[in-house]
């Protein structure tokens, strides 16, 4: 990298510790901290989710769904407009009048108003496990791409830049740093890649005659994948809008239920159709610049094997001219951060609010438990993430338990008036370990269904055999 894109990098990465220090001195309580003062716009909070549900996932995985199967990648993202549509129809207006009248603060509170503080615990501690994972996880990545940019950086050393810099504006700002972050950096990454990144590229490779004359057969089409793939994208990634603690941090940060409804409408726009073809068509102009010997020089010429989802950051650092790279690569890193950045406040939340149950002290400086749990469990993601890399992976099995665990007992708090709290237990247990189980023993699935598919139904089944026989609900 030339020495002017560093010299933007460094800026950015400065900046963004400028919005940390920025927001610490308004940050009064832990209403303040962990849900932006509840006084969030529409705009701020919906960019907010697209960039803590698609962030490093998209620089990392979509991109490479495009350079694998082309434009029918983009159908991961639909079932993002799903979950998100969906959620604001049902999940917003029941959640968020009891949210704010009872001043909220995290997901498990809500299993604690519907069932009892026994589900609401269980919910906390695999929340937080989960959220710590991704944390370090996100680093990981982040640090991979700085390590693979700039050379003469180790993993070592780029997992502490990246560390220390998420975890210095998230310990200091709070959510209102990282909602603010997020919408620079998303509006920072769609400017530069939809109207620098696309063009140059296809200018690059050639325009559309060449274009067709390189892809394989189907890349261009939107039935290049099956029925099986697209359910499974269902099961995987809508239940994440029920139980995913960032984003109920963002519901309640709304200003007011309006706010929040449009702001999920507008994410759900945001992931399907901008952010879902801008990156499945970079990807898909990767694999041209690829299977045209254009990566040669970085060691991967035409036929030989290549790591499906590294040919678009290849395609951009061959495509963009001095000055314009650094902003680039600012923009891929803050994808990256906009959901590390995330997690890291959910496991904050969960550790202070549903754990250790801080948050109800009330005075000015009972914020600084919230800025040291945040720290703690930053370096901890930071440790993991240097030396324990194995671990990473059973951390984001957690993740997994979670997802097909908490569906059914947040979707019968929504649907039933006196939904059972053993009912929600045995649910969440039985099915998380399902999913968790089938994942670690690598079975062979029937009709390839995800293992999420059938945590969920046995999650499902527990739940309703419980609420029908359990005399004592709640």
């Amino acid at each position: 990298m030339h020495y002017i894109d560093i010299g933007i990098f460094a800026l950015y990465m400065i900046s963004m510790l400028g919005v940390g220090v920025y927001f610490s001195r308004r940050n009064k309580s832990h209403d303040d901290y962990y849900v932006g003062s509840r006084k969030m716009s529409s705009l701020h909070i919906g960019l907010s989710v697209v960039a803590t549900d698609v962030g490093g996932g998209f620089s990392i995985g979509l991109g490479g769904l495009g350079f694998m199967i082309g434009l029918s990648g983009s159908w991961m993202l639909f079932t993002g407009i799903i979950g998100a549509w969906l959620s604001a129809v049902i999940l917003i207006p029941r959640i968020y009048p009891i949210a704010k009248r009872n001043h909220f603060l995290s997901f498990p509170e809500v299993l604690n108003f519907f069932y009892n503080k026994h589900v609401a615990l269980i919910a906390g501690v695999i929340s937080l496990i989960g959220y710590i994972g991704f944390t370090s996880s996100q680093i990981l990545a982040g640090a991979k791409l700085a390590s693979a940019t700039l050379p003469s950086l180790t993993i070592t050393q780029a997992v502490l830049l990246m560390g220390v810099v998420i975890i210095g504006y998230t310990v200091l700002g709070g959510l209102k740093a990282v909602i603010y972050t997020d919408t620079v950096q998303w509006i920072i990454l769609m400017v530069g890649l939809i109207f620098i990144g696309v063009p140059l590229g296809y200018i690059k490779v050639g325009g559309m005659e060449v274009i067709r004359e390189y892809l394989p057969t189907g890349l261009l089409s939107f039935r290049n994948i099956s029925a099986i793939q697209f359910i499974n994208w269902i099961i995987t990634i809508v239940p994440i809008w029920f139980v995913g603690m960032t984003l109920y941090q963002r519901v309640y940060a709304s200003r007011d239920e309006k706010t929040a409804k449009r702001a999920w409408f507008f994410a759900g726009l945001f992931e399907w159709p901008v952010m879902a073809f801008m990156g499945t068509v970079l990807g898909l102009l990767g694999r041209i610049a690829f299977d045209q010997g254009m990566f040669t020089q970085f060691g991967y010429a035409p036929g030989s094997n290549i790591d499906q989802e590294i040919g678009l950051p290849l395609l951009l650092t061959h495509i963009f001219p001095v000055g314009l790279m650094g902003l680039l690569i600012s923009s891929y890193f803050s994808a990256i951060m906009s959901t590390a950045d995330s997690c890291l406040m959910a496991a904050s939340g969960n550790l202070i609010t549903d754990i250790l149950g801080l948050t109800k002290k009330k005075n000015k400086s009972s914020i600084l438990y919230s800025q040291i749990a945040t720290l703690i469990i930053g370096v901890f993601a930071i440790v993991m993430a240097i030396n324990m890399q194995n671990v990473l992976q059973l951390m984001l099995y957690s993740y997994a338990f979670m997802v097909s665990g908490m569906f059914i007992p947040v979707i019968g708090a929504l649907f039933l008036k006196r939904p059972s709290s053993l009912a929600a237990l045995v649910a969440m247990i039985s099915g998380g370990t399902t999913t968790l189980t089938l994942i670690i023993l690598k079975y062979q699935l029937p009709l390839g269904l995800d293992a999420n598919f059938f945590g969920i139904s046995i999650s499902l089944v527990s739940f309703l055999l419980f609420q029908i026989f359990d005399k004592n609900s709640k």
